[in-house]
């Protein structure tokens, strides 16, 4: 269901619509786009969302996912109080935010994923491994990476766990910023998205 602040049935939320705070990780627009693009959601997804930073992963997918289970992971209590005001400010309901560091918090997550999103984090491989225990049988993982050390850890883990339909996309988005009189081209951090499924 559609927001008062954004009351349309696409994703893309701008970035400036969400309350931040100084240092706090936010996924760009364009970036989220993509990775909203790889869960392949379904109108009652059971999402994990670790590393959640800003939350706008969890808002947009609740506003996508009406009938669906939004579950925040986030360690920082600060930054877990941002998750949940920006869920305020959209109107959603469905999302929980979880505190706790992944991958130990995981189990106390009362409901299994059939999608489940790595935002960064530095435990990524047990991040990786505990999540696919729990992911049900054709579940979608999406993690992005900021460097070619974390692609090849990522793509090292769907190999080990034979995930299927692996994809991987570098995004590379150029945006038209105006500062004052000034207008120029700035880049978007190139990010890489890796997705796969857990087929038996």
């Amino acid at each position: 269901m559609p927001s008062q602040i954004w009351p349309y049935v696409t994703s893309g939320i701008p970035d400036d619509l969400f309350e931040r705070l100084p240092g706090i990780p936010l996924s760009k627009r364009e970036v989220r786009l993509l990775l909203i693009s790889a869960l392949r959601l379904k109108p009652d997804s059971v999402l994990w969302d670790i590393g959640a930073g800003t939350g706008t992963i969890p808002v947009e997918t609740a506003l996508l996912c009406p009938q669906g289970r939004i579950f925040a992971v986030e360690r920082d209590e600060e930054v877990a109080s941002l998750i949940r005001r920006n869920c305020l400010r959209f109107g959603v309901t469905n999302v929980e935010v979880i505190e706790g560091s992944a991958p130990e918090c995981l189990k106390d997550i009362p409901h299994l994923p059939d999608r489940v999103c790595i935002e960064g984090g530095r435990s990524i491989k047990e991040i990786f491994f505990e999540v696919w225990q729990y992911l049900q049988t054709e579940g979608r993982v999406v993690a992005t990476a900021a460097n070619l050390e974390n692609l090849y850890a990522i793509s090292q883990c769907f190999a080990e766990q034979q995930a299927r339909n692996i994809e991987v996309v570098q995004s590379a988005v150029n945006r038209l910023e105006t500062r004052g009189i000034h207008r120029n081209f700035v880049a978007v951090n190139p990010i890489f998205i890796v997705s796969g499924e857990k087929l038996e």
